[in-house]
């Protein structure tokens, strides 16, 4: 995976994502997995080792694309349909609208009551999103030709490490592992199962799902034809969930805030599920062995994607440039930047845009209007956590290509008055894998030798008060309820 507000002259091979439709993103399987084979060899070569020397492979991965293919022949029935895609915008509505997702609310509500069990919570106050991948999938099941003609037992779905893994494997391996089923909000984390009600629900086979091993386990091996050796694939791991891994958030309370394309805080729970509520999901962090760490998540879209979109219209030539240029001006003199490019989890038509322009507005403005934006919704979400998660929050740590910014990192830690821990090296998806693929293959025993290897770059601590902020950030929240249901 990868940010899209990673510094120019970063190693990065970027999937180009595909607009075939308005609101539709795509991204096409064969290109993204030339690529990720690409990265492989480009990084053993680099790193001066033979393929026959690598003790094992870790994949991490976006969450929550999919693609479904056909058992038999391997081809697959359309691209894959990202999680920032909008078809299913129709199909969400109709539901969220509709009488037997009340007659749901209210069963589960009566259920909740009596037993006081947190897994009959989250339905009783369930509402269906666009980022979810079971609404897509059911658009998939009720639009695609092929797809319905495959019948069940000749249609496979897949995330994207699925799919990777299948390649890997020429077909002999269809697996998934708990972090990356638990992001599609088809699996229950509460039984660790594909979720049955919800796929009869939505008239989705529950033949087509792939098996789920833990996180840090050996998948088997890559196809020797593919790297000219047979590599061990030793873990696979949702990319959020693997950043916080990397970061060695192991304990109850530690907190990861990853500022990448979009962006996401996340809360170790230990060994206790948080049901779905007020913006926040539930998650499997990970599982090896007997041990299960739960995850509580908030996230917000279009943290990345707007800094590279102020960038394609040359509002800055380099990322690099605009911490320095928000804070070559006092405040935004009144703009306001509302985000909303792909998708809100509020509110699917929700309107990207600037207000409060003036004929004295520079870029500067702009770009420190776009920044500001981030920091308030950090806020946002970080208050939605202390009041709703029952836990001691401890360290907080950040990382992404937007964590390099030290405008929104400095103003993020003044608004939430905490400290937050920004390691050495910003790509912690990858380095989270790398320590999982370790663990399972034997080069490191245990998660206290993993500590030892965390480097810290830089750490923000509060400098100003909340109320210096107060007046910018009032006018930031006037600004997004104008540009609501647009």
């Amino acid at each position: 995976s990868s940010s899209a507000a990673e510094p120019k002259g970063s190693p990065r091979n970027v999937v180009e994502s595909l607009y075939p439709h308005p609101g539709w993103v795509e991204l096409d399987p064969e290109v993204l997995w030339s690529q990720f084979v690409g990265v492989i060899k480009e990084a053993v070569q680099a790193a001066g080792l033979h393929m026959r020397q690598i003790a094992g492979l870790g994949i991490s991965t976006q969450r929550a694309t999919f693609i479904t293919w056909h058992k038999r022949t391997g081809k697959p029935f359309h691209n894959f349909i990202s999680w920032q895609d909008l078809r299913s915008a129709e199909l969400v509505n109709s539901w969220n609208k509709s009488l037997l997702l009340k007659v749901i609310h209210v069963i589960f509500t009566v259920l909740h009551f009596l037993t006081g069990n947190d897994r009959y919570l989250a339905p009783s106050f369930l509402t269906f999103s666009t980022q979810q991948t079971s609404m897509k999938l059911s658009w998939v099941f009720k639009n695609i030709h092929e797809v319905k003609a495959a019948k069940k037992n000749n249609c496979c779905f897949g995330t994207v490490d699925t799919w990777l893994l299948y390649r890997l494997t020429k077909g002999s391996v269809y697996a998934t592992d708990y972090s990356n089923a638990s992001a599609t909000g088809i699996f229950e984390p509460f039984t660790k199962c594909w979720n049955p009600t919800l796929c009869n629900l939505l008239s989705i086979p529950m033949s087509i799902y792939p098996s789920v091993k833990d996180t840090s386990f050996n998948f088997g091996s890559a196809d020797s034809e593919i790297f000219g050796a047979p590599i061990p694939i030793m873990a696979m791991v949702a990319d959020q969930q693997s950043a916080m891994f990397g970061e060695c958030c192991f304990h109850p309370g530690d907190v990861k805030l990853t500022m990448g394309t979009g962006g996401f805080w996340n809360v170790n729970t230990g060994g206790h599920l948080f049901a779905s509520q007020s913006g926040l999901y539930p998650l499997i962090g990970w599982k090896i062995g007997e041990e299960v760490v739960y995850l509580t998540e908030g996230c917000m879209s279009d943290i990345g994607t707007a800094i590279k979109w102020a960038q394609d219209i040359n509002l800055f030539t380099n990322v690099d440039e605009t911490a320095k240029m928000a804070r070559s001006i006092v405040d935004s003199q009144g703009v306001c930047f509302v985000p909303g490019f792909k998708v809100s989890v509020n509110d699917p038509d929700l309107c990207a845009s600037f207000m409060g322009l003036k004929p004295s507005t520079t870029r500067n403005h702009l770009v420190r209007a776009i920044l500001e934006s981030i920091a308030f919704r950090n806020k946002q979400l970080y208050d939605i956590i202390v009041k709703k998660v029952r836990i001691p929050l401890q360290t907080i740590r950040a990382d992404g290509g937007v964590s390099n910014n030290s405008f929104v990192m400095q103003m993020t830690s003044d608004l939430i008055n905490k400290k937050i821990e920004k390691p050495a090296n910003a790509d912690m998806s990858s380095l989270g894998a790398a320590f999982l693929a370790g663990l399972a293959s034997g080069f490191w025993t245990d998660k206290e030798q993993l500590k030892k290897l965390r480097r810290i770059e830089a750490v923000f601590e509060p400098k100003k008060d909340l109320e210096e902020y107060r007046p910018a950030m009032d006018t930031w929240l006037q600004a997004t309820k104008h540009s609501l249901h647009w």
